[in-house]
């Protein structure tokens, strides 16, 4: 669906939420959720679906039988599909996934086929007119490149993101669809956050990366930029965004100054503790955290201090035995909870800083991409769930809200 000023923005939830084992149980629950969320949101208005494919679900797809059916049950429900997820490259659910979240990265070929087979589902689905965006892991896991190694494996990731973007140029030629490949910087991946993110594209991307498409090309280095800044462009998460402590416009003032776009914005809260210097308050905090430790992602934890360096944990697991003497007096935990959920016992959430970043979306509309991005509904507390439609639709009723002209999301 679309909103903001003049329907300028395409909305819709990420598939991801959905436990699947292959393409035709992803296709069920797609069935089962997405005419229904339309009919309450927009029923007589086009709606739209943001992708996520596992490798194998993407293969699937792509079976000429599969996709024509697909396309024939869009055009009869009045879908469409804009935007792909390709950050998880393996199964979602029922297993422990943490670090390798981010495998294969882009060192390895099995994340150059893959990406190009969700731009071959993506071209084949895209309406016509209609800009299309694909997801990707931020590079790789950070600890995973040494520094001894960390030349080699930035020219060999370049190297398989330059044979991303000549596909998507020859799919802009020969198709006239244009689409774009979004890194996504997260805490502990390679590029953690939207300064390192704009350090790559320039000290990589551009400077190295610039030269060899050319070459591949046959066309000029100015040209080569030209189709890099067209072709790869920044996925921001709010939820990692302000895990990371990013002032969004600051961030927004950088990209523009760089001459950098936003392809999609992912939206999404994560979880904030305020550390009491009460050992007794403590207790209570540890006990509120410790509901949220137990789970298949990986929840990255930064602390925040006034008195000098702060705390970094790669996971909520590894920071709670450290809570009782931290000196922090903030911690940060990449955990997406619902949109429409502020506080939590001892806990509050980023919802300020994912409504900061949507009122600049209103005011400078600087992508065309939104998707909503909470997957965590099995892992919550159980007095946090609700059944997923009336999840999936406070969630949509929230940014709506968030982007209308003068509503706020508690409807004030």
């Amino acid at each position: 669906m679309k909103t903001g000023k003049e329907g300028s923005l395409h909305l819709a939830y990420c598939t991801k939420i959905h436990p699947a084992n292959g393409w035709p149980e992803l296709f069920a629950n797609i069935r089962s959720y997405v005419p229904a969320l339309k009919s309450s949101l927009c029923p007589d208005q086009p709606f739209g679906i943001a992708l996520r494919l596992s490798a194998t679900e993407s293969v699937q797809l792509l079976e000429p039988s599969l996709i024509r059916e697909f396309k024939a049950y869009l055009r009869e429900e009045d879908l469409y599909v804009f935007t792909v997820n390709g950050f998880p490259y393996g199964s979602f659910f029922g297993q422990p996934v943490k670090s390798q979240i981010f495998a294969p990265d882009w060192r390895d070929e099995l994340r150059v086929q893959y990406t190009v087979q969700l731009i071959e589902v993506l071209w084949q689905l895209l309406p016509e007119g209609t800009e299309g965006s694909i997801s990707t892991l931020p590079l790789s896991y950070k600890s995973w490149i040494t520094t001894n190694s960390h030349e080699e494996a930035m020219a060999g990731i370049v190297h398989n993101l330059v044979r991303v973007v000549a596909a998507l140029v020859t799919i802009r030629r020969e198709q006239g669809l244009n689409i774009h490949l979004d890194i996504e910087p997260e805490p502990d991946g390679l590029l953690e956050n939207c300064r390192e993110f704009v350090q790559f594209y320039h000290q990589w991307l551009l400077s190295y990366g610039a030269p060899v498409l050319a070459g591949k090309m046959g066309v000029p280095l100015v040209e080569a930029r030209r189709q890099i800044r067209n072709h790869i462009r920044l996925c921001l998460d709010t939820c990692h965004l302000a895990v990371a402590y990013e002032e969004p416009l600051q961030v927004l003032s950088l990209l523009e100054a760089e001459g950098i776009s936003v392809g999609k914005v992912q939206v999404a809260s994560g979880l904030k503790a305020f550390l009491p210097e009460s050992p007794a308050r403590r207790t209570g905090l540890y006990q509120s955290l410790e509901q949220f430790a137990h789970s298949l992602y990986l929840h990255q934890v930064i602390g925040r201090s006034s008195r000098g360096a702060a705390s970094r944990f790669p996971d909520l697991g590894a920071a709670l035995p450290h809570l009782e003497g931290c000196r922090d007096e903030e911690w940060r935990i990449h955990y997406h909870m619902p949109l429409f959920v502020e506080q939590y016992r001892l806990l509050q959430t980023t919802h300020a800083e994912t409504l900061q970043v949507l009122q600049l979306l209103k005011d400078r509309g600087f992508t065309g991409h939104l998707e909503i991005e909470t997957y965590t509904w099995k892992q919550l507390p159980e007095d946090l769930k609700i059944d997923l439609f009336s999840s999936l639709l406070k969630e949509y009723q929230w940014v709506l809200a968030a982007m209308g002209p003068s509503v706020r999301p508690d409807g004030s």
